[in-house]
């Protein structure tokens, strides 16, 4: 028996909490191995999971029929039948985007960010007549940026991005996403 929840890393986090020698030592390495395994494919769209805790509580151990395989499989088995019971959530990476432009177009970059999902954390005043803006944005919403962002500031526009956390994917998205790889996975493409 696991029992799965929240993490604290987004890493696994994989405790033991056997009495009694249910199961043995040398056995908790398979089974930290199976879960770690089966993590690299969500039950939701296939994306790895992140943030899971597992706690070992109790397993059979037979003298004959026990492996490590066998740990390692039931391990895989419990993952799975333990996130379906768990309502998991879809995440999607949050970028901090810095965007440097002349004051006359603040207006249609902080409206442009809006429309990508963006939060604005702030707009800071630069040299040269130029602001910087600081904002959240869903790594998802940036893909044509540069090119949108050539075409407002007529080329006068710069951005920095990176990476900045994970985040719950609104459903209207995840509910897309969990589709798509529904159909993917289903050979339709």
């Amino acid at each position: 028996m696991i029992e799965f929840e929240p993490g604290e890393t987004e890493d696994l986090t994989f405790e033991e909490k056997i009495f009694g020698g249910a199961v043995p030592k040398q056995y908790f390495p398979a089974v930290e191995k199976g879960l770690r395994e089966s993590m690299q494919k969500g039950v939701l769209a296939g994306y790895p999971v992140v943030n899971l805790k597992a706690t070992l509580l109790d397993g059979k151990y037979h003298d004959v029929d026990s492996s490590e395989m066998a740990f390692k499989i039931a391990a895989s088995l419990a993952y799975k039948e333990g996130m379906k019971q768990a309502s998991p959530v879809l995440l999607e990476p949050i970028c901090r985007v810095e965007v440097l432009v002349p004051d006359s177009y603040m207006g249609d970059i902080i409206g442009d960010l809006n429309k990508r999902r963006g939060r604005v954390l702030g707009m800071n005043p630069h040299s040269g007549g130029l602001q910087q803006v600081v904002a959240e944005v869903p790594q998802a919403e940036m893909f044509r940026y540069a090119t949108d962002l050539r075409s407002i500031t007529q080329g006068r526009g710069s951005y920095t991005m990176q990476f900045e956390r994970y985040e719950e994917a609104p459903p209207n998205i995840a509910e897309k996403v969990i589709a798509e790889a529904a159909r993917e996975d289903s050979g339709e493409e």
